[in-house]
């Protein structure tokens, strides 16, 4: 462990070379990136004896929601916001591992679904099980959760994602 947070002491860094109007956003960018570092190693520790990956577990968890158990690959895509090879790799991934299939829409046999197994419903159900945990107690208040959630919120609007406010999110 250093002997002093390496994210302060990189911004005094940037404030000693002149570069005062970044600092900050360069302070908060590699918070949220070490954050999301801490979070992931908390959430592979849940997913790594399941042999899911986050990326797999969302597309089992999005066809685990539906009412059919099953979802158009471009629709997972869309839903993910990942690029379609993303999901044609994930569901290669889970078709090998025999928690997804894939098969053709009836109405229209140019689409193709991703479907859930019974041994990925089960295998879902129990990641989740153990994800809630890490959820449930991401080291800030429910307030802090909220607030947070709220500025990472605004962050992504102004990247251009689609964003509810969190009242109607609620609703």
């Amino acid at each position: 462990m250093p002997d002093r947070d390496p994210i302060r002491e990189a911004r005094r860094q940037w404030l000693e070379h002149g570069w005062d109007e970044a600092a900050d956003g360069m302070a908060m960018v590699t918070s949220i990136a070490r954050v999301h570092q801490l979070l992931m190693e908390r959430i592979e520790a849940v997913l790594r004896p399941l042999r899911l990956s986050f990326a797999r577990y969302e597309v089992l968890r999005l066809l685990a929601f539906t009412r059919a158990g099953a979802l158009p690959m471009t629709r997972l895509g869309s839903l993910l916001q990942v690029h379609p090879t993303s999901v044609t790799s994930a569901v290669d991934k889970l078709e090998e591992q025999g928690f997804c299939r894939r098969s053709r829409g009836s109405a229209d046999k140019r689409i193709v679904l991703a479907e859930i197994t019974d041994e990925g419903r089960m295998v879902v159900e129990k990641a989740t099980e153990g994800l809630n945990e890490v959820f449930a107690t991401p080291g800030l208040s429910r307030a802090d959760v909220g607030a947070l959630t709220g500025l990472l919120d605004l962050l992504r609007a102004a990247a251009g994602d689609l964003v509810e406010r969190a009242a109607e999110a609620t609703d």
